[in-house]
C-alpha cells in the first residue's frame, strides 16, 4: 500500500510539473517570455531576495486595522508549495490585528504579470494583488500622481467580485473619477484562480481565469492621465477593515483569515 501511495504521489507530482510546464510553453509560443517568478517550491520566509516588506500600523490612507509585521512566519510563509499570507486578530503594538504586505524587489516597465491565487473569505477580508511605482518623482511625488495598479482586489462583504482598477492624477477613487470594472467569479475563496495584467506603452488590461474585463487606454494626454511609463513592483497583502474593506465593519469570528498564491511570473514580449 506505502509503494502505491508513493506511487501515485509521484505521478501527481509529474502531472503538476508537466501542467507549469506546458503553460509556461504556451506563453512562450504566445510571444511571452518568462523573466521572473516565484514558484514557492521552497519552505520557510519569502524569498529575500525576492521580497521585502512594507510595516507599520498607521492606517495605510484606508482606516486600515492591521499591523503588517516583517519576517513574521505567523503573517507570511511558504509552505506546501504556496506563499500563504495569513491575516491574524491578536494585539499586536496597538493593534488588534496583524497581516503582512510583500513588495517585489524588482519592477519593471510593461509586460505581462500573472498570479494565481485562493482568496480569504468573511466580512472585513480585503485582499489584493497589486502595484506600485518604484520612483515617485510626478506631480506631488505622492498618491496618485504616480500611478496605482489594481490587478485584484476583493471585500469579504461583497463574496466573489473580483475587482480591476487603475488610479492616477485624472481618475482615482477619492474622487469618484477611477477606472474600474467587476466580474463575478463563482469559488475564488474555495479553489485557485488566475488573475492577470498586460501592460504596453499604449494600454493595460486585467484579466481573470483568461476573461479581459478592463482597459485603461493611453490617451497620449501627458502624466496626469498616464503615468505608466516606468518600473512597478508587485503588492501583496491582506487588510482588515478599512474603508472598503470594512464598510459593512468585521466579522471577529472569521480569524486567522489567508491568502494562498500558487506563483507569481512576469512575462515579456520576446
Amino acid at each position: 500500500m506505502k509503494k502505491i501511495f508513493l506511487g501515485l504521489l509521484v505521478l501527481v507530482s509529474s502531472v503538476y510539473a508537466n501542467y507549469n510546464q506546458d503553460e509556461r510553453s504556451a506563453k512562450a509560443e504566445d510571444g511571452w517570455k518568462l523573466v521572473w517568478s516565484d514558484e514557492f517550491d521552497y519552505t520557510g520566509l519569502p524569498d529575500t531576495t525576492k521580497w521585502k516588506y512594507d510595516v507599520g500600523g498607521h492606517g495605510w490612507g484606508n482606516n486600515e486595522l492591521q499591523y503588517y509585521t516583517e519576517s513574521r512566519e505567523e503573517n507570511a510563509c511558504v509552505k506546501d508549495g504556496n506563499l500563504v499570507i495569513e491575516a491574524r486578530k491578536e494585539n499586536y503594538k496597538d493593534k488588534n490585528y496583524t497581516s503582512a504586505r510583500l513588495l517585489s524587489k524588482e519592477g519593471w516597465t510593461y509586460g505581462k504579470f500573472e498570479i494565481r491565487a485562493r482568496l480569504p473569505q468573511g466580512r472585513g477580508t480585503w485582499p489584493a494583488i497589486w502595484m506600485l511605482p518604484d520612483e515617485w518623482n510626478l506631480g506631488s511625488g505622492g498618491w496618485p500622481d504616480n500611478g496605482e495598479i489594481d490587478i485584484m482586489e476583493h471585500v469579504g462583504y461583497r463574496p466573489n467580485y473580483i475587482h480591476g482598477s487603475v488610479h492616477c492624477k485624472a481618475y482615482y477613487w477619492r474622487i469618484g473619477t477611477q477606472k474600474t470594472d467587476t466580474l463575478y467569479i463563482p469559488g475564488v475563496m474555495d479553489e485557485f484562480h488566475t488573475y492577470a495584467l498586460e501592460w504596453n506603452e499604449d494600454s493595460l488590461s486585467i484579466f481573470a481565469d483568461g476573461e479581459k474585463y478592463l482597459t485603461f487606454i493611453n490617451e497620449k494626454d501627458g502624466w496626469e492621465k498616464w503615468p505608466f511609463f516606468k518600473d512597478f513592483h508587485y503588492v501583496l497583502n491582506i487588510a482588515v477593515g478599512g474603508d472598503w474593506g470594512g464598510v459593512e465593519g468585521v466579522d471577529d469570528s472569521i480569524w486567522p483569515q489567508k491568502m494562498e498564491i500558487d506563483y507569481i511570473r512576469v512575462y515579456k514580449k520576446e
